[in-house]
């Protein structure tokens, strides 16, 4: 595991109010996915804000075709791994496919990731009226919720493929009508995924919580990427959306750095990765 000196100034620990204080102050917001202590320890070394133990792992971590064989067992380990390498770092984490079918499911499923996984917020997809009551559940158990619209990977058989949503007007208006939804039932965090970047860029002028882009974009106030992805290490092609910030440095810490600066400069993502 990476080991921060012992003269290394110490960090102020990021909060779920912190993250919207970030937002208000324009301070862009870091985020990587994670998925054991010792990349979790470099990830906070280098400056990120927020990692993610996303289900992304059952992908590029075990293989899988998509993020659906996932289990909850499998998201309470490797988000206490993550927890691990962790002290200032906010920790999300997922709620595996169907863990959040109804409030109380996926509030037995959350508390198992905040108490075992030692999680600060879960992460949830989708922005339909039943989603909704699952978030509005969470929150009045004290459990913040971070939103999940666009390109929501456990639906990958209902939206036909990994595609872009929100092209045209009617999805334009469908998708920022979940967005105000999501908020009203209560999330702090929208992660928006596989968006238009003008479509993410006017949902997050509107809401006044914080939006997180992936593939949406440089105007969210923050973003995210899947660490193998971020370090080209992910097997077969990389997403469009990404970038390989290993590519010409010596060290997988300087990598996540370049990457922490290019998010907080507005450099990242840049205009071929931009699409829509």
């Amino acid at each position: 595991m990476y080991v921060q000196p012992a003269d290394a100034p110490k960090r102020k620990p990021v909060t779920v109010p912190g993250l919207r204080a970030m937002k208000a102050r324009g301070e862009k917001i870091v985020m990587l996915t994670g998925y054991d202590a010792s990349f979790a320890a470099q990830m906070e070394a280098a400056g990120v804000d927020v990692v993610l133990v996303g289900d992304s792992l059952g992908m590029v971590v075990q293989g899988q075709s998509s993020t659906l064989p996932v289990t909850l067992d499998d998201m309470v380990y490797h988000t206490r791994l993550v927890s691990r390498g962790l002290a200032a770092t906010l920790l999300i984490a997922d709620l595996p496919f169907m863990q959040f079918r109804d409030p109380a499911i996926a509030l037995a499923a959350s508390a198992r990731l905040l108490a075992e996984g030692g999680a600060a917020m879960v992460k949830l997809e989708g922005g339909s009226e039943w989603v909704c009551e699952v978030i509005a559940r969470l929150v009045k158990h004290d459990v913040p919720v971070c939103a999940h619209l666009g390109l929501t990977p456990q639906s990958v058989h209902k939206l036909g493929g990994y595609r872009m949503q929100g092209k045209g007007d009617d999805a334009a208006a469908r998708l920022r009508g979940e967005a105000r939804e999501v908020v009203l039932a209560g999330a702090e965090l929208l992660v928006l995924e596989s968006v238009p970047a003008a479509l993410a860029a006017s949902i997050t002028h509107e809401l006044a919580i914080p939006t997180i882009g992936i593939g949406a974009g440089v105007d969210c106030d923050g973003q995210v990427l899947v660490c193998y992805d971020m370090l080209g290490i992910t097997p077969g092609r990389r997403p469009k959306f990404s970038k390989d910030f290993l590519s010409g440095r010596g060290s997988i810490h300087e990598a996540i750095a370049a990457y922490a600066d290019d998010v907080r400069a507005g450099r990242f993502p840049g205009p071929e990765q931009i699409a829509g």
